[in-house]
């Protein structure tokens, strides 16, 4: 039986996510509280397996929540938050939640429903999550790419190795692991990037913009028609698929709709696929943690035109669901704990 607590200072939103969530076999939503204080004393005192969360509370807000419960009793944390516009809800994976799904500004919206689905798959896909983990990842502990300390070193010419197109596709846990990446490059470099990160509308530019603020790399959320530059990484939208399309020796940002039915989006598999049709042996693809099999069809495509394969080991993987679904492949050349990741990448791109 999987115990809950629901965490929300709205009466209307306590009653819909507790209904959503008991519609799921072995899961009880064992109490609920309507403030941040409350939450943290229920937290301790019953002891539940997994927290939804909101940000907005008053008497406590939830990044005080999290900072406190995650000192004290770590557990999982989905954070059910309004706040999609601004970068509010990276910070509270900062603090040590797993993961978030936005729900509707409106305080009483039918609309909350929609997020069933997620709001299903997120809690038996991080349930039992190993929280040591989430909160090295969060904080940054473990060894520190070798990178950060030899960033004077790097050349600013093209490397020695025919790769320098990266393409990286992340789910649960991935924010952090980017953001670990990207800050580790303090120079910057001719290799072209782009990001597939399972995240709705309205979340990627803020995103976006933060990975920018900690590296030297040029990020930013894809637009239709941006160039993927040298020293660029463009993040695919929330919401919506990354493809490219080539117009002489250039390389352009497409941005489409998701299929009907898609289940992740943005779409590893789409980003991977254009990618490999368009630079063959020339990219590298890598599989971060996150649920689902997203990835692996693109892995496929990729060693079909010549392409590496990285994926991140299991030792790290907040969730071993994508990593290991491409490594099922037979098709990934390097296993890797992510605080080699960045380290790895640079090195097969001649660096």
């Amino acid at each position: 039986m999987i115990r809950v607590l629901v965490v929300d200072d709205s009466a209307y939103n306590r009653r819909t996510i507790i209904r959503m969530l008991e519609e799921i076999p072995d899961v009880k939503v064992i109490d609920y509280a309507c403030d941040g204080e409350e939450a943290l004393r229920k937290a301790i005192d019953l002891k539940p397996d997994l927290i939804t969360l909101d940000l907005e509370m008053p008497r406590m807000d939830g990044f005080t929540v999290l900072r406190i419960l995650m000192q004290n009793r770590p557990v999982p944390v989905i954070v059910v938050s309004a706040r999609s516009e601004d970068e509010n809800v990276f910070r509270a994976m900062e603090f040590g939640a797993v993961t978030f799904i936005p729900k509707p500004t409106a305080r009483i919206s039918p609309e909350l429903f929609n997020i069933r689905n997620d709001l299903h798959e997120k809690v038996l896909a991080i349930v039992g999550t190993d929280m040591g983990k989430v909160l090295r990842r969060a904080s940054g502990d473990g060894p520190a790419p070798s990178r950060r300390r030899a960033q004077s070193s790097l050349p600013l010419e093209p490397g020695s190795r025919g790769i320098d197109v990266v393409m990286i596709g992340a789910s649960t846990g991935g924010p952090p692991a980017l953001q670990s990446i990207f800050s580790a490059i303090q120079q910057p470099l001719p290799i072209r990037f782009a990001v597939a990160q399972h995240m709705p509308p309205g979340f990627t530019r803020a995103f976006a913009d933060r990975l920018n603020k900690f590296s030297a790399l040029d990020i930013k959320e894809a637009e239709n028609g941006d160039e993927l530059l040298p020293g660029r990484v463009l993040i695919a939208p929330g919401g919506a698929n990354l493809t490219f399309r080539r117009r002489g020796d250039a390389v352009y940002a497409h941005v489409r709709e998701p299929e009907i039915g898609q289940r992740y989006v943005p779409s590893v598999d789409h980003l991977f696929r254009s990618a490999a049709e368009h630079f063959e042996s020339r990219l590298l693809g890598v599989v971060l943690t996150g649920m689902g099999n997203d990835g692996a069809a693109g892995t496929r495509k990729i060693h079909q035109h010549g392409g590496k394969i990285f994926a991140e080991a299991e030792e790290t993987s907040v969730v071993f669901g994508m990593p290991k679904e491409a490594i099922a492949t037979g098709m990934v050349n390097r296993i890797l704990p992510m605080d080699v990741v960045c380290d790895e990448i640079l090195r097969e791109c001649g660096f």
